[in-house]
């Protein structure tokens, strides 16, 4: 999926350094928008964003203006066709962070920094080079089998139902979705179920930026280090070895490849385990996923693709930036300017979705995984819905009557607006013994 917006700095990957095509910040840039909202104000991180979006939109159109720390402006995109218009055209809309007009104004510790920074994964590189080495990572991934996929994630999601399932209650987000998605990519990787399941807390405190943060991504990255020298050496198996070993690998330095192993955990792992997190919580507060819960299957895929069109995994995104002056929904975007990509304001548009209370039935027109050459890959989109079908599926046979231990009100999502994910999942259900052999089917 798109990759998560992280807000722990990473140690000597980000700098704000511009570059020669960089263009110097004049009042038209420094002065936000008098009706600017704060990207990181309350309004974006309470329950009801839904109708915070409808609110700009029906102020401004397409694009609304916003403000970042510091009162530094940008645009939120709002419109799904402008997010679609944006994300078609590289050459007026790169991913260059260093066209920014703003960089004069941003100090080294700027709490955004690991979003907008000049870094050296996938994710800052444009043109051929980014074509090339999209590849590698495709086709890395297209490999997996899906049949070894769906095994491994029925066992990993075994195992973690057995630590709970004696309990007869368990909080589905902290004690199984935001560990399924990790167990299962390390394996895929090449790490072993051992050195897989050290990774989980790492990579958790890395995303969620917590105090550990820092030393949750100098674990991850020494572990990835690591499993890319031994495949080197003794190539295998694995995610890891076909990106070593890739036709398009020659032109990659070591710290590139290891750079884009750690932009794939992380972004493959939370969105998918949000996914999984938000897919329950649809299926067991809607009247329409009830079915599943009985044990049929027909309302799973539904229930996952709607949730991706109305409370997608990954909400905004920084972002692109204006390489000249343009036109764009209504307003004057300058050379420049940072626009921040609203894949859940989007997915809202009335043009696309004039029912915004209508089952899409099916409908995967969404933009959750983004577009154009900085989508998510293919192959880990199918990766991420294989984890996240497979983990609800065998939930749901595991534990057939689970149900809310609280009501559907008390239910809190996470402060953040760049992720959309709930704190907690709290379920009680009836206690059963655990699976033989340890979580062998």
């Amino acid at each position: 999926m798109t990759p998560p917006q992280q807000h722990s700095p990473a140690p000597g990957a980000a700098q704000p350094a511009a570059s020669a095509g960089t263009t110097a910040a004049c009042p038209a840039h420094t002065d936000p928008h008098p009706d600017a909202v704060p990207l990181m104000g309350p309004r974006f991180q309470n329950d009801d964003r839904a109708a915070l979006y409808r609110e700009m939109r029906a102020q401004h159109g397409p694009l609304a203006p916003v403000t970042l720390p510091g009162d530094i402006p940008g645009w939120l995109v709002l419109g799904y066709r402008e997010l679609h218009q944006i994300t078609s055209d590289p050459a007026l809309f790169s991913r260059d962070s260093g066209l920014w007009n703003q960089w004069e104004r941003i100090p080294p510790d700027w709490p955004l920094m690991p979003m907008v920074g000049k870094q050296p994964s996938i994710l800052y590189t444009v043109g051929e080079r980014h074509q090339r080495r999209s590849a590698l990572i495709s086709d890395a991934l297209a490999a997996v089998d899906p049949f070894e996929l769906r095994g491994h994630a029925e066992r990993f999601a075994d195992r973690l139902i057995d630590q709970v399932c004696g309990r007869g209650e368990a909080d589905l987000v902290g004690e199984y979705a935001k560990a399924l998605p990790a167990l299962v990519l390390a394996r895929l990787y090449g790490f072993s179920d051992e050195e897989g399941a050290a990774l989980v807390p790492s990579i958790n405190a890395l995303v969620d930026g917590t105090a550990d943060a820092l030393q949750g991504r100098s674990h991850v990255q020494s572990s990835m280090s690591a499993l890319l020298t031994s495949r080197r050496a003794l190539p295998g198996a694995g995610v890891a070895s076909r990106m070593l070993n890739h036709d398009h690998a020659e032109g990659f330095s070591f710290e590139e490849i290891l750079e884009d192993m750690m932009v794939n955990i992380v972004a493959g792992h939370q969105p998918t385990a949000d996914w999984i997190g938000n897919s329950l919580r649809l299926m067991l507060t809607d009247d329409r996923f009830a079915a599943s819960l009985s044990g049929g299957r027909h309302s799973v895929g539904e229930a996952m693709n709607e949730v991706l069109w109305e409370e997608t995994p990954t909400q905004n995104i920084a972002g692109r930036w204006a390489t000249r002056d343009t036109q764009l929904g209504g307003r004057r975007v300058r050379r420049g300017d940072l626009l921040v990509l609203s894949f859940a304001a989007a997915n809202a548009d009335p043009q696309v979705r004039p029912d915004q209370h209508a089952f899409t039935g099916g409908n995967n027109a969404f933009l959750s995984f983004g577009h154009g050459d900085h989508r998510c890959p293919y192959p880990a989109q199918d990766i991420a819905e294989g984890i996240a079908r497979t983990g609800i599926e065998v939930l749901l046979d595991r534990l057939p009557d689970v149900d809310l231990a609280v009501g559907a009100g008390a239910l809190v999502w996470r402060p953040s607006p760049w992720l959309r994910g709930l704190a907690s999942l709290p379920v009680r259900f009836t206690p059963t013994p655990t699976t033989a052999a340890g979580g062998s089917r």
